[in-house]
């Protein structure tokens, strides 16, 4: 054999075993350390408080009203109940809507609309809402019966039509909705009026 020969390199075993075992337990570490770092951070965070500010729909009715459109409103709100977002769209079919929470947070929705009943019930309480039972709530409104609708997700919803009122409103489609509770939903109908306000 040449010198050359007997002078090339070695192989020489690796200084640290690569194993698939080895890998796993390390990413299972991580993981858990990642994990219990969430936990703690979670665990001692104080979490923020997020509050709804109150809007002002009697400001807005009272606007319609000196531009001649009649608009359905609680003429006061329960204790503890916030509006919390207005929709008005003026116009040859206005449409008006407010979204308020009671006491317990919870949501209730009143849309005044020239359209069919089905579509509003499609579109704010849910497709395959059902038909209940006529209620006999009352209202300060000159209103056909009240229906109710109910889905399988807990939402109620009551529907009327108007019927008295100024003409432009006459055969409006009026819908009280929401998660809130039927006592709630129906207190709220109690407090609507159309009246002019002072």
């Amino acid at each position: 054999m040449s010198e050359l020969e007997d002078e090339s390199p070695r192989e020489e075993p690796s200084r640290y075993s690569r194993t698939t075992n080895g890998l796993l337990a390390s990413l299972i570490v991580t993981v858990l350390a990642v994990g219990a770092f969430v936990v703690f951070r979670e665990a001692f965070r104080d979490q923020p408080v997020v509050t709804r500010d109150a809007v002002d729909y009697l400001g807005t009715v009272e606007d319609a009203q000196a531009g001649g459109v009649e608009l359905v409103y609680p003429k006061n709100l329960p204790d503890g109940w916030i509006a919390t977002s207005i929709d008005f769209v003026p116009g040859e079919r206005p449409a008006w809507g407010i979204g308020m929470l009671t006491a317990d947070g919870r949501y209730v929705g009143l849309r005044q609309e020239d359209a069919d009943v089905d579509e509003l019930v499609a579109s704010y309480v849910d497709e395959n809402a059902e038909p209940g039972d006529e209620s006999g709530v009352e209202s300060g409104l000159t209103a056909g019966p009240w229906q109710t609708w109910a889905d399988t997700g807990g939402d109620l919803a009551y529907s009327t039509t108007l019927t008295g009122g100024q003409a432009s409103t006459m055969g409006e489609t009026l819908l009280v909705y929401g998660s809130a509770s039927r006592d709630d939903q129906e207190q709220l109908i109690g407090l609507l009026t159309t009246a002019e306000i002072d």
